[in-house]
This record gives C-alpha cells, structure tokens and sequence, in this order.
C-alpha cells in the first residue's frame, strides 16, 4: 500500500511540474544551502531471470544543497534491512547435480533465492516547482550504483548460487515535499534505477532538516 500511495504521489507531482510551470512562478521562497534528509525506503528488486520482484526495505540517508527555489544537487545513500524472496527455475544440467536423486540431470526445478541490499548510492540534479509556500514538486536525475548479495536454494536444500553482484547506471525520479516549519520537511519520492541486469524501483518517504 504504501509503495502504491508514494508512486501515486510523486507522479502526480511529476504532471503537476509539466502543466503548472507558469502558474507557481510567483510560490516559494529564496531558501538556499544544506540540507539533510533521512528515511524508510521500499525497494521492488527484480533480478535477470527471477519470475517476480523481490520487495525489501532499507533505510535511505540523504544529503544535498539547494542553490535557489528550483535546483538542487543532493546525493543518498541506502541500505537494506531486510533479504527479499524470490523464485528462480534452475536445470539440473547447468549446475551439474542431481537435487532429486532420480538419476535424471533434465529435470527442472523450482529453487528459492533471497536478495540482500548491502548498499544502493546515487547522485543527483534535482529541479523544484513551488506550488505554494509550503509545497514543492520536482523532478530529479542522475546516477546510482547498487551492490547486492543474492544466495540460490533449491529444494533438496543444496545453496547452488552465493553471489555478490553490483551494477550501475541512470536513475530518474519524482516527488514532492511540504516545509512544516522554516527548517523541517517531509518528502515522498519515487525513483526507477536504469541498471543493466537488475530491473529496480523504490518509494522512499522521509523527514529533513534545511540548515
């Protein structure tokens, strides 16, 4: 529910940049400098052949610096708190061992994995629209990298596949914030991950501090 409710949310903002440019010109204030931002975030984490993505939660730290009301430059960094499921379909043949012990090496079997996110860094641009004095959308890009260690079990209970494995590349997202007083805010964003062999999403929501 929440993945579904941030998702929602930050698309929204995303159009709302698009259409209301003009509009929030006269909104928001000149606030510039250091800012802090720290949160929960939930990640869908589909590896290369696995039949689903793997839902894990993390925890994000973030930190950036705001020029004027429309840009900003900010990087984060995440890490996982929990190893997400998976299933994954293995033929005997490629692994070269009999799980069933029928003497039969075709056989297919439906084996489990679980995914562990040691780390996921990203840096980025990020372009703001105020909407009001209070709120803001914006939109951000930039470039991530993810290391990830991922473990394959199959029925028999044989670990066939321990693996550590990073990728990295583009990262694209939207948002919105609310300033509940001068200094703190909270945030919702969305941001998918262009990485080449992992297809990956994630929902963050999160309280800051601007210095």
């Amino acid at each position: 529910m929440l993945k579904h409710l941030l998702i929602g949310a930050t698309a929204a903002g995303a159009m709302t940049v698009a259409a209301g440019a003009a509009q929030a010109q006269g909104y928001g204030n000149e606030d510039n400098g250091f800012y802090l931002q720290g949160g929960y975030s939930y990640l869908d984490i589909k590896p290369d052949g696995a039949d689903s993505g793997v839902d894990t939660s993390a925890i994000t730290a973030r930190a950036g610096y705001q020029f004027n009301q429309n840009f900003s430059i900010e990087g984060d960094i995440t890490s996982g708190i929990d190893d997400g499921e998976f299933d994954y379909n293995v033929d005997e043949d490629d692994f070269n061992f009999d799980d069933n012990n029928d003497g039969d090496f075709e056989d297919t079997i439906a084996a489990s994995g679980d995914i562990g996110l040691n780390y996921l860094v990203g840096i980025y641009g990020k372009a703001s629209m105020p909407v009001t004095e209070q709120f803001d959308v914006f939109a951000r890009a930039g470039y991530a990298y993810i290391d990830l260690d991922a473990t394959l079990t199959t029925p028999g209970g044989t670990d066939i596949a321990t693996v550590e494995d990073s990728a990295d590349g583009a990262a694209l997202g939207a948002g919105a914030e609310f300033d509940l007083t001068e200094s703190w805010v909270i945030r919702g964003d969305y941001t998918w991950y262009g990485f080449d062999e992992t297809d990956t999403h994630a929902a963050m929501i999160s309280a800051g501090y601007k210095f």
